[in-house]
């Protein structure tokens, strides 16, 4: 899929299901979906915008705007005299359309 001839591309369902590794909860992300309704989620490191997005609109049978990703490097920390490295990782910001939404705490929305 480009810009200049944007046709929708067919993803394998059995990937797509692999790329969503775990929504974020978090004051910042609880902060984002009331303010701006995204949601955050973090994915696999070689996942790609379009993927992200056929892969949330997939799994929880909603519409998306927009997805917008972030490169989390890993911070080093010490170990006693060794010296460790969390892993990287990869946050994808999604960005719901008009009165969409997505609700994690359980309740029925």
């Amino acid at each position: 899929m480009n810009r200049i001839n944007p046709v929708a591309r067919k993803y394998d369902e059995g990937h797509l299901a692999t790329i969503l590794v775990a929504p974020i909860i978090s004051e910042k992300a609880t902060r984002l979906g009331e303010k701006q309704n995204q949601v955050l989620f973090k994915v696999l490191r070689s996942a790609t915008k379009p993927e992200i997005k056929a892969a949330v609109e997939l799994m929880f049978k909603v519409e998306v705007d927009s997805v917008q990703t972030v490169n989390q490097k890993g911070k080093t920390k010490r170990f006693g005299r060794s010296v460790g490295r969390r892993d990287h990782v990869k946050k994808a910001y999604v960005s719901l359309k008009e009165g969409q939404q997505l609700n994690f705490s359980g309740e029925a929305a």
